[in-house]
């Protein structure tokens, strides 16, 4: 079941789940909106080089990549944009991760974040496969959002809302008491790019094959 507003309340005040800041008026019928926080995630991969004034709108500036894809066995390099007063301007093609403005804990409860209908409606999408929490789930959310059109965000605008669903039963672990859990306890409203190349052994590469043919 899908708690509803009085539920949602009640387990906040209860300490079960936690949102900070929190806004009566962000809580809807059975979701609680979350807001854009001002800075963005690229891949290398994808923005080699970026005019973050955007004054030449979604020009790159040249440079030549050694290893022009991201790896899963490799650490992914990332770029920094700040959403500036006037908006930014997302584009078609491009992964973007982003962050909440609010802190959120989730004790007894497994949280899904989905997007809002009005951006949905402006072809924004706010996570390609990972909208759903974990039991445990402590920190800022990273939303992985793409568009279909050229889009305009700004910071602190609704981005998503959170629904919260319930367990049948409390796990043995939760997230943050895992010892594989890798994105719980974030400390700052910034987006966290993908560790999955902590999935393989030591985190290390394999060594490069000098006969590759796809480089």
């Amino acid at each position: 079941m899908i708690l509803s507003d009085r539920d949602i309340l009640k387990f906040i005040e209860s300490g079960d789940i936690e949102i900070t800041p929190f806004d009566r008026d962000c809580l809807g019928t059975n979701s609680y909106d979350v807001h854009l926080a001002p800075t963005l995630l690229v891949y290398e991969v994808a923005f080699p080089a970026y005019d973050v004034t955007q004054r030449t709108a979604h020009t790159l500036i040249g440079k030549t990549l050694e290893e022009p894809y991201l790896d899963c066995k490799i650490e992914p390099k990332t770029l920094e944009l700040t959403i500036p007063e006037q908006g930014f301007i997302l584009y078609p093609g491009t992964l973007y991760l982003a962050a909440t403005v609010e802190h959120t804990s989730t004790y007894k409860h497994i949280p899904f974040l989905e997007g809002k209908s009005s951006l949905g409606r402006l072809g924004l999408s706010i996570h390609v496969t990972a909208g759903k929490g974990e039991v445990g789930f402590v920190g800022f959310w990273t939303a992985e959002m793409t568009v279909i059109h050229p889009l305009r965000v700004y910071a602190g605008m609704p981005v998503g809302q959170l629904f919260y669903h319930e367990v049948s039963s409390l796990p043995l672990v939760d997230y943050r008491d895992k010892s594989t859990q890798k994105y719980s306890h974030s400390n700052s409203p910034k987006p966290i790019a993908s560790k999955m190349y902590k999935n393989f052994p030591d985190g290390v590469p394999l060594p490069k094959d000098p006969n590759r043919q796809d480089r």
